[in-house]
Protein backbone atom coordinates (compact mmCIF):
# COMPACT_ATOMS: atom_id res chain seq x y z
CA UNK A 1 0.00 0.00 0.00
CA UNK A 2 1.03 3.36 -0.95
CA UNK A 3 2.38 5.83 1.86
CA UNK A 4 -0.28 8.04 1.26
CA UNK A 5 -2.93 6.07 1.39
CA UNK A 6 -2.17 3.93 4.04
CA UNK A 7 -1.93 7.93 6.43
CA UNK A 8 -4.80 8.99 5.51
CA UNK A 9 -7.36 10.67 8.00
CA UNK A 10 -11.47 9.63 8.65
CA UNK A 11 -13.30 11.41 5.76
CA UNK A 12 -9.61 12.39 3.68
CA UNK A 13 -9.49 11.28 0.16
CA UNK A 14 -6.74 11.87 -2.38
CA UNK A 15 -7.64 14.86 -4.77
CA UNK A 16 -4.17 14.94 -7.01
CA UNK A 17 -0.72 12.55 -7.06
CA UNK A 18 1.90 14.20 -8.78
CA UNK A 19 5.58 12.31 -9.30
CA UNK A 20 9.06 12.88 -10.41
CA UNK A 21 9.43 14.17 -13.83
CA UNK A 22 11.30 11.29 -16.38
CA UNK A 23 13.96 13.24 -16.96
CA UNK A 24 15.27 12.39 -13.49
CA UNK A 25 17.25 9.60 -16.58
CA UNK A 26 18.87 11.89 -17.94
CA UNK A 27 22.55 10.77 -17.19
CA UNK A 28 21.14 7.12 -18.28
CA UNK A 29 19.05 8.10 -21.38
CA UNK A 30 22.32 10.12 -22.87
CA UNK A 31 24.68 7.35 -21.94
CA UNK A 32 22.22 4.84 -23.28
CA UNK A 33 22.32 6.98 -26.43
CA UNK A 34 26.06 6.49 -27.09
CA UNK A 35 25.77 3.12 -26.14
CA UNK A 36 23.67 2.58 -29.13
CA UNK A 37 25.71 4.41 -31.55
CA UNK A 38 28.88 3.33 -30.20
CA UNK A 39 27.34 -0.26 -30.87
CA UNK A 40 28.18 0.44 -34.83
CA UNK A 41 31.22 1.50 -34.45
CA UNK A 42 33.15 -0.31 -31.26
CA UNK A 43 31.09 -3.18 -30.36
CA UNK A 44 33.06 -3.60 -26.77
CA UNK A 45 32.66 0.21 -26.07
CA UNK A 46 28.98 0.00 -26.95
CA UNK A 47 28.21 -2.49 -24.98
CA UNK A 48 30.23 -1.04 -21.93
CA UNK A 49 28.41 2.51 -22.00
CA UNK A 50 24.95 0.53 -22.23
CA UNK A 51 25.65 -1.33 -19.20
CA UNK A 52 27.08 2.23 -17.78
CA UNK A 53 23.09 3.56 -18.72
CA UNK A 54 21.58 0.65 -17.03
CA UNK A 55 23.70 1.12 -14.03
CA UNK A 56 23.10 5.00 -13.78
CA UNK A 57 19.55 4.08 -14.02
CA UNK A 58 19.02 2.55 -10.76
CA UNK A 59 19.37 5.43 -8.50
CA UNK A 60 16.66 7.34 -10.27
CA UNK A 61 14.45 4.67 -10.62
CA UNK A 62 14.73 4.06 -6.86
CA UNK A 63 13.44 7.69 -6.59
CA UNK A 64 11.35 8.23 -9.12
CA UNK A 65 9.31 4.73 -7.43
CA UNK A 66 9.78 5.45 -3.71
CA UNK A 67 8.54 9.61 -3.97
CA UNK A 68 4.59 10.33 -3.65
CA UNK A 69 3.46 14.09 -4.02
CA UNK A 70 -0.04 14.03 -3.16
CA UNK A 71 -2.59 16.47 -2.30
CA UNK A 72 -5.43 15.07 -0.34
CA UNK A 73 -8.94 17.02 0.73
CA UNK A 74 -7.60 17.80 4.24
CA UNK A 75 -3.81 17.82 3.61
CA UNK A 76 -0.14 18.02 1.66
CA UNK A 77 1.40 14.48 1.91
CA UNK A 78 4.79 14.30 0.37
CA UNK A 79 7.23 11.32 1.04
CA UNK A 80 10.73 10.75 -0.90
CA UNK A 81 12.98 8.15 0.24
CA UNK A 82 13.31 4.30 0.31
CA UNK A 83 15.90 3.55 3.05
CA UNK A 84 16.55 7.47 4.62
CA UNK A 85 12.79 8.90 4.31
CA UNK A 86 11.84 12.07 4.30
CA UNK A 87 7.82 13.41 4.93
CA UNK A 88 5.99 16.39 4.94
CA UNK A 89 2.12 16.29 6.21
CA UNK A 90 1.35 20.17 6.01
CA UNK A 91 -2.45 20.31 6.47
CA UNK A 92 -3.92 22.80 4.34
CA UNK A 93 -4.82 25.70 6.61
CA UNK A 94 -1.54 25.96 7.26
CA UNK A 95 -0.39 26.53 3.90
CA UNK A 96 0.99 30.02 3.65
CA UNK A 97 2.64 30.13 0.56
CA UNK A 98 3.46 27.83 -2.77
CA UNK A 99 6.62 28.92 -4.53
CA UNK A 100 6.73 27.44 -8.65
CA UNK A 101 10.68 27.32 -9.86
CA UNK A 102 11.05 26.50 -13.79
CA UNK A 103 14.32 26.69 -15.68
CA UNK A 104 14.04 27.05 -19.44
CA UNK A 105 13.77 23.14 -19.65
CA UNK A 106 11.69 22.67 -16.91
CA UNK A 107 9.28 25.02 -18.96
CA UNK A 108 9.66 23.28 -22.38
CA UNK A 109 9.51 20.05 -20.87
CA UNK A 110 7.04 20.28 -17.85
CA UNK A 111 8.96 19.82 -14.06
CA UNK A 112 10.60 22.08 -11.87
CA UNK A 113 10.57 22.54 -7.70
CA UNK A 114 8.11 23.29 -5.37
CA UNK A 115 8.70 25.02 -2.36
CA UNK A 116 6.10 24.31 0.60
CA UNK A 117 5.92 27.22 3.48
CA UNK A 118 3.46 26.64 6.50
CA UNK A 119 3.29 28.14 9.59
CA UNK A 120 5.36 27.43 12.30
CA UNK A 121 8.09 28.14 9.99
CA UNK A 122 7.97 24.82 7.90
CA UNK A 123 9.93 25.52 4.50
CA UNK A 124 10.98 22.33 2.34
CA UNK A 125 11.99 22.33 -1.37
CA UNK A 126 11.38 19.43 -3.54
CA UNK A 127 13.05 18.75 -7.13
CA UNK A 128 12.24 17.65 -10.44
CA UNK A 129 8.41 17.33 -9.76
CA UNK A 130 6.65 17.04 -13.14
CA UNK A 131 3.56 19.49 -13.68
CA UNK A 132 4.38 21.52 -10.85
CA UNK A 133 2.09 24.35 -11.64
CA UNK A 134 -1.09 21.89 -11.66
CA UNK A 135 -0.42 20.51 -8.29
CA UNK A 136 0.10 24.16 -6.84
CA UNK A 137 -2.94 24.98 -8.73
CA UNK A 138 -4.54 21.53 -7.11
CA UNK A 139 -3.22 23.09 -3.54
CA UNK A 140 -4.85 26.88 -4.39
CA UNK A 141 -8.36 25.42 -5.36
CA UNK A 142 -8.98 23.63 -1.85
CA UNK A 143 -7.25 26.10 0.17
CA UNK A 144 -9.44 28.84 -1.84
Amino acid sequence: MAYIESNLLADETVVHRASLHWLVYWQAILAGIAGVALLWIEPLAGAIAFGLAVVLAIPPFIAKSTSEFGVTSKRVIIKVGLIRRRTLELLLRQVESIQVEQSILGRIFDYGSITLSGTGGVREVFHNIAAPLEFRRKIQSLIA
